[in-house]
């Protein structure tokens, strides 16, 4: 979402400081790294040290017990709203139980995100069932798809050509991008920021779509009659549901409102943790732990954004350790600021308001400076650039 910054070959270098509120600033540059000398840190080594660190303090083992809580927890809530919708009938109070569904497949769609990050089992296998079963059958996106984007992303997150999150979709990310809408599109991109969150209000909308024009299109999908069956039978079975039950205005304002939620819900959950950050260029040469860290921002908080976010607000320690349940990154957070301070490797964390603030500000200036200079992103500035 940002002009790239680039990278020549080489390490990228170090900075003294952990930023805590990065001011934004016109469109990300591509970071430019200095060339490998003598005496450099061998990155390899570097991470492996933390990876040591956190394994030995017993952060990477399994929590199963609070994801069958938090799962019990999700269940009895989803049964809830299923009751109250029997019970209230023909009732605009319908609409606030809709908002509290989407607010729970929300929590949904972050288990089977856990899942699909091997954070639940131990097992591969038992993973993948829950993840897809969740997803498909619960949520009602496509596990195939979000397993490949996702799986893209986090092996190369804001890199150009290689990340599919900063792929221009309605919002650019990049002022190359933005340089090429015309019209309309055009009005709308350079005012993408202020429209951010209100296009969330149809993420929930694209998510479904993406995921059935995955099953249903010619590339490949593991399990792709597995997922159809399940996709087919949970979208069905829902509409058919609300539309017998409810009169059809209600019904479609049902729907309408849930599917607002989610889609917000969502976009608001992830859009923190990469937006307004540095963007590298395709050819970039930069080790996996300046990749992760540099690219990510962290969220300050409490145990309600800890259950609000899903755990994302740890976004730093869940890019360096994908595979890491969700209690633990805590921990894992106080491990990672110290490893990055005594390594010189810039830390960015914000609260989640000051997040917003930078992620509607940055959109706004890719979109007013197509063809212009980018900006100085925050790592950038840590460098000195």
């Amino acid at each position: 979402m940002s002009t790239p910054t680039a990278l020549t070959d080489g390490n990228v270098p170090t900075a003294p400081r952990v930023e805590t509120s990065p001011r934004v600033q016109a469109s990300p540059r591509v970071i430019r790294t200095r060339p490998r000398g003598e005496g450099n840190t061998n990155p390899t080594t570097e991470y492996s040290g933390l990876l040591s660190t956190v394994r030995d303090a017993g952060l990477l083992r399994r929590r199963r017990g609070f994801y069958y809580i938090l799962f019990s927890v999700l269940t009895l809530a989803l049964g809830g709203i299923v009751t109250g919708f029997v019970l209230l009938g023909d009732s605009w109070f319908q609409l606030l139980l809709a908002a509290a569904l989407g607010i729970v497949l929300t929590q949904f769609a972050f288990l089977a995100h856990e899942a699909s990050h091997r954070q639940v089992f131990e097992s591969g296998k038992a993973n993948d069932v829950a993840g897809r079963t969740l997803a498909n059958l619960v949520v009602g996106i496509s596990y195939s798809w979000w397993m490949n984007k996702h799986s893209r992303h986090h092996a190369n997150p804001n890199v150009l050509g290689k990340d599919p999150d900063i792929v221009r979709d309605v919002v650019s990310f990049t002022p190359e991008d933005a340089a090429r809408s015309r019209g309309a599109y055009a009005w709308l991109t350079r005012r993408q920021g202020y429209a951010f969150f209100p296009l969330l209000l149809l993420e929930g909308i694209n998510l479904h779509l993406h995921g059935f024009r995955t099953v249903f299109g010619k590339g490949k999908v593991d399990k792709r009659w597995v997922e159809i069956s399940m996709l087919v039978a949970r979208v069905g079975l829902y509409l058919a549901v609300v539309f017998w039950a409810l009169p059809l205005g209600m019904a479609f304002a049902f729907v309408g409102v849930q599917m607002a939620v989610f889609g917000l819900y969502m976009g608001a959950s992830f859009a923190p943790n990469h937006k307004g950050m540095p963007i590298l260029p395709k050819e970039a040469r930069v080790d996996f732990l300046r990749r992760q860290v540099l690219t990510s921002r962290s969220i300050r908080g409490n145990w309600f954004n800890d259950y609000f976010m899903g755990g994302l607000n740890y976004q730093v320690e869940h890019h360096l350790f994908p595979n890491m349940p969700r209690p633990a990154l805590r921990e894992a957070q106080v491990i990672a600021k110290e490893y990055c301070a005594t390594h010189q490797i810039p830390y960015t964390e914000t609260s989640l308001l000051e997040s917003y603030g930078i992620v509607v500000r940055y959109l706004n200036r890719v979109g007013l400076s197509a063809g212009g200079d980018p900006f100085d992103c925050p790592a950038a500035g840590a460098y000195g650039r």
